[in-house]
């Protein structure tokens, strides 16, 4: 197993975003992207979901509506207690120097530090959090 901060940077390989700051967060089950504009729209038999990635105030927003087929629709418990509805995606992300297929709930994380949260269903079996450390992959 390799080792991570508690804080890495990460690459959204298919949405063309790169060195986005991602908390590494054992108490999530699963992981979480910053989008706002969320919306479902079915095109024949198949869904997708459209979205915006970030906000105007982060660095790599850019003004473009994102579309991706709709993984999953879950319910998700969020740190405040309440369950939500949430649309899920799968997409590319790089961490470090290795490529996974990850699925991330979408929600509006706009009050939270980081973009992205990174959950117990992708951690697991895969990496150690030394929760002392940052950007551990990121230096690789």
């Amino acid at each position: 197993m390799r080792t991570i901060g508690r804080i890495e940077e990460v690459s959204l390989i298919d949405l063309g975003f790169n060195n986005l700051d991602s908390k590494i967060d054992s108490g999530a089950s699963t992981s979480a992207l910053h989008a706002q504009n969320i919306r479902r729209i079915k095109e024949g038999d198949k869904s997708f979901v459209v979205f915006r990635l970030l906000d105007k105030s982060h660095p790599s927003y850019e003004d473009n509506d994102i579309k991706l087929p709709l993984y999953k629709i879950k319910r998700v418990k969020s740190s405040n207690g309440f369950t939500q509805k949430r649309y899920s995606i799968q997409t590319r992300m790089k961490l470090g120097k290795k490529i996974y297929r990850i699925e991330f709930t979408l929600t509006d994380r706009k009050d939270m530090k980081y973009p992205i949260l990174l959950g117990t269903k992708f951690l697991k079996k895969k990496f150690l959090i030394d929760v002392s450390k940052k950007y551990l992959l990121s230096s690789q």
